[in-house]
């Protein structure tokens, strides 16, 4: 259902994949940003970008699940990351991988970014996925 290309005249990405082609009458979901705040409307984390990255994630499961699909049916995320240097950018990637979002591996695009929605924010992901019948 999901085939995941990786081109071979392209820098091999370390863990995702160039293109992810979806055959027609597949039912997709476009996911809002997942943003890190808790059930109340509360910042999770603040100041720190890998803690708002884990809740980031857990609520990207949550929205993941209300349509049927999971983090393996993600065929793309784009990570925002209000940072200035790449090793924030680089803990926040390894919060996505080691929760199964890159299993697959998915198309992936990480951004650092001035600032996002809410004060103090540090992490938001947007992802598309498919929902298995």
């Amino acid at each position: 259902m999901i085939q995941r290309v990786t081109v071979p005249s392209l820098f091999p990405p370390p863990t995702y994949s160039h293109a992810s082609v979806v055959e027609a009458g597949t039912r997709l979901a476009f996911l809002a940003g997942s943003v890190p705040l808790d059930a109340g409307g509360e910042l999770v984390g603040p100041g720190d970008p890998v803690r708002q990255a884990e809740q980031v994630i857990a609520n990207l499961r949550e929205q993941l699940a209300a349509v049927g699909s999971d983090l393996a049916h993600v065929v793309s995320t784009d990570v925002y990351v209000v940072a200035g240097e790449p090793a924030v950018l680089s803990a926040v990637w390894e919060v996505v991988e080691s929760s199964g979002l890159s299993t697959g591996p998915h198309s992936s695009t990480l951004i650092g970014v001035a600032c996002l929605g809410y004060t103090g924010q540090l992490v938001e992901i947007t992802a598309t996925a498919v929902v298995p019948d």
